[in-house]
């Protein structure tokens, strides 16, 4: 009878500290996917200000080029402005006009390096976004499948309202920021 107790009590034992485990498994990884979450969003946030400052070193390599024509310089000084205040889709169409009025620039070294960078720039605030958009997905999946879902409903886990990204370009505007039109 002792041996049967014993082997109960050691069953029952094995079985608290695999729940245990699992539980405390599960709390990590929910952790971590957090953890993935704010640095995606981290990275976003970091490429949006080099994209600032990208756009700004662009507006001083026109400026530069077109020092004495005031309608420039009055054009420049609203699209910085514009990307002051976040607006850069608008102040790269003010760019845009400035470019196409005068075609020499283009051949500009500096806005050559400027436009180049701003379209890394582009790419991996695409890819971030991406990322990020991936990571929010994992994360809504594990949280919302068995036995995850179980598990921290009981340990009392407050679900993240993670929102998806929804960011559209419109190519009219980067073909014509980029000397397409």
């Amino acid at each position: 009878m002792k041996k049967l107790i014993w082997i109960w009590s050691g069953v029952v034992f094995g079985l608290l500290v695999l729940l245990l485990v699992i539980g405390i498994t599960t709390n990590n990884r929910v952790i971590g996917l957090e953890e993935e979450i704010s640095n995606s969003k981290s990275n976003i946030s970091k490429e949006e200000q080099r994209r600032v400052d990208l756009f700004h070193n662009l507006v001083d390599s026109i400026e530069s080029y077109n020092k004495y024509e005031q309608s420039t310089l009055d054009k420049i000084v609203q699209a910085r402005s514009q990307s002051s205040k976040g607006n850069i889709e608008a102040a790269e169409k003010t760019i845009s006009v400035i470019v196409e009025q005068y075609p020499d620039l283009k051949s500009q070294k500096n806005y050559q390096t400027a436009m180049r960078e701003f379209s890394i720039t582009e790419n991996r605030l695409a890819e971030y976004r991406g990322n990020y958009n991936a990571m929010v997905k994992t994360y809504n999946r594990y949280i919302r499948r068995f036995p995850a879902s179980f598990i921290l409903s009981i340990i009392g886990y407050d679900k993240q309202d993670y929102k998806y990204l929804d960011f559209k370009v419109d190519n009219s505007q980067a073909t014509d920021l980029f000397g397409g039109k």
